[in-house]
């Protein structure tokens, strides 16, 4: 994969290398890994709204992995470039179509004549509660590539023409760019998974105010630890 000068140190780094003999540094391969992850994971928690006390506001759990693919994009992008971090996510396609497939089949194959005599209650939840995120499965997709194209997209704009290298300047970019793609997932994915389902008024003021604000309190943060991890793996030496 194709990179920018500044993405590697001075010194050779530990690189993970394909058979053809294409070396990726060790930050976005261990990155990369995680955000395959994430992906599968928000898909998986989106299933249950939590309570924002002392409000009614809920929010769907599924925003913290979520948080981390933002956070994640946006660290790809400062080290390796947008066109790297855009690959990236597009190809987390990949993990999350194949588990929808996956759940597809594991539902449709007959349980033991052990979990359906002594553990039915395990299996009705099982099946009521994944056979019910078809519109979370289908959700995801639209406001994932929209939200986190936007991120980086605002992420890199806002760099300018200079490097980008400040740690203060750094946690603006990252919040600012958080907060604008997060609100506008909020409304793609709440609306098109729960519509129709139960009155998302609560859910979708929840929804965005929790993401505005955990992008301008967290994220910063988060990618400011997550640039300079990359950059230690980066810099590890092989024994």
């Amino acid at each position: 994969m194709d990179q920018p000068a500044t993405a590697a140190p001075a010194a050779a780094p530990f690189a993970a290398t394909t058979p053809a003999g294409v070396s990726m540094p060790l930050g976005m391969f261990v990155y990369t890994l995680l955000y395959g992850g994430m992906t599968v994971l928000a898909g998986v928690l989106a299933y249950k709204q939590v309570q924002l006390p002392p409000t009614s506001l809920a929010v769907e759990s599924g925003i913290f992995p979520f948080l981390l693919l933002v956070v994640i994009s946006s660290t790809l992008s400062q080290l390796y470039g947008r066109d790297a971090a855009k690959r990236i996510v597009w190809w987390g396609f990949f993990p999350l179509g194949l588990s929808a497939l996956l759940m597809q089949l594991v539902l449709a194959l007959p349980a033991s004549s052990e979990m359906i005599a002594f553990r039915p209650d395990d299996l009705a939840a099982f099946e009521r509660v994944h056979a019910s995120t078809w519109r979370v499965w289908m959700a995801g997709p639209a406001s994932y590539i929209t939200s986190l194209l936007l991120n980086i997209w605002i992420f890199d704009r806002l760099r300018g023409s200079g490097d980008g290298e400040s740690t203060i300047g750094l946690m603006i970019r990252g919040a600012v760019a958080s907060a604008l793609s997060q609100a506008v997932d909020s409304v793609i994915f709440i609306t098109l998974a729960f519509y129709g389902e139960f009155d998302i008024t609560d859910l979708m003021i929840g929804q965005v105010l929790a993401k505005v604000f955990l992008s301008l309190v967290m994220v910063p943060f988060l990618i400011t630890f997550g640039v300079r991890a990359a950059r230690w793996l980066d810099a590890k030496k092989t024994s």
